[in-house]
């Protein structure tokens, strides 16, 4: 058999364009004729979805602990930003980079067919073009591919697809693998559309109501903002206004996890207390189930309203510790006494 023609991604120009919406809002669909009109532009396009390389495994059960699931689903998504950044950051070696546990190796490959050219082939400048398709739901999530793009000198930009819940649910339950719809449901109550004038580092994006078909003027819209992205690479230099952001989201995040431990601590509390009343197994897992959903729902709504307050405030004013004390003694613990107070009621009646 002949020696595999060495293939490599050449320098070009690249843009990484994040398309988040609810599963089923059409983002494998605009996917597929974005492929088509970057084919007309002589782009090489790759389709990043982090469906595909991220395995259901990252999904399920890591830890268990009083019946509470806990899962490493960001270090997975952490692992394909460091992939892309290892293609772009030395295009000239060898594109067979070493595996990583975190993602789908064949389907890595798979996503990358398109920028690997053989030696022959003189395509040195003709434009790179990562598509992520993911839900994106999170500012946080969509900042990291910017920090990526501002880094090393791409473009970036962002298209929303709006569609409406009962839309994505109809269409989600057609696919082989649909996304439960108590998740879509929780989803488009978290999701954050990309708002330029809140998040000034989100001003190259525009926004497609997909609830019916796209139509050529949308697909053009799309093609704009990625030509004009692919032409205005970010600058890594230092921004102050960029470096508050950063920190911003830093901040946010630890008062976040310091709260999520707060409420595992209560959380374990209650099941002991529940333990302790004899309260049924099969009444335990619903209730760690309930408690996890309400811990879910509290740090949510924590978090988008310390990122409201947050732009007021000093970081040398903020005491994270007060800050996660409060809500969480005067809220979640709050709500967490009444739901196991009906639970231990409930089962004393039985």
């Amino acid at each position: 058999m002949a020696a595999a023609v060495p293939r490599r991604v050449l320098r070009a120009p690249a843009c990484l364009c994040v398309l988040c919406g609810l599963p089923g809002a059409g983002k494998s669909t605009l996917t597929h004729r974005i492929l088509g009109t970057a084919a007309e532009h002589r782009w090489r396009t790759a389709v990043v979805s982090y469906d595909e390389l991220i395995p259901e495994e990252a999904y399920y059960t890591e830890a268990e602990e009083d019946g509470l699931k806990h899962t490493n689903w960001k270090s997975h998504r952490q692992a394909v930003l460091q992939r892309i950044e290892q293609l772009l950051a030395q295009p000239e070696v060898m594109v067979e980079l070493p595996s990583n546990p975190f993602i789908n190796g064949a389907a890595w490959q798979l996503c990358v067919q398109a920028l690997l050219q053989p030696e022959e082939l003189n395509t040195d400048g003709a434009p790179l073009l990562f598509l992520l398709d993911d839900n994106f739901y999170y500012p946080s999530m969509r900042y990291e591919v910017y920090q990526l793009a501002r880094k090393l000198s791409l473009g970036f930009c962002q298209v929303y697809l709006q569609c409406d819940l009962k839309t994505c649910i109809m269409r989600n339950q057609s696919r082989p693998r649909a996304v439960p719809n108590k998740v879509i449901m929780e989803m488009e109550k978290r999701l954050e559309s990309p708002n330029p004038q809140k998040n000034p580092w989100e001003f190259q994006s525009i926004s497609l109501n997909s609830t019916n078909d796209l139509s050529k003027s949308d697909i053009q819209r799309v093609m704009e903002l990625i030509s004009a992205a692919l032409n205005n690479p970010l600058s890594p230099a230092e921004d102050n206004a960029e470096q508050k952001e950063a920190d911003r989201l830093k901040c946010a995040t630890s008062v976040i996890h310091q709260a999520d431990q707060e409420c595992r601590r209560l959380i374990s509390e209650a099941m002991k207390a529940a333990r302790d009343n004899q309260v049924s197994a099969e009444h335990m897992r619903v209730l760690a189930a309930r408690l996890n959903e309400c811990k879910a729902t509290f740090l949510h709504d924590l978090r988008k309203q310390f990122l409201q307050e947050l732009r007021f405030l000093q970081e040398e004013d903020i005491n994270v510790e007060q800050v996660v004390k409060r809500p969480v003694e005067s809220i979640f613990d709050d709500k967490k006494n009444k739901i196991l107070s009906q639970f231990i009621s409930d089962h004393k009646t039985m």
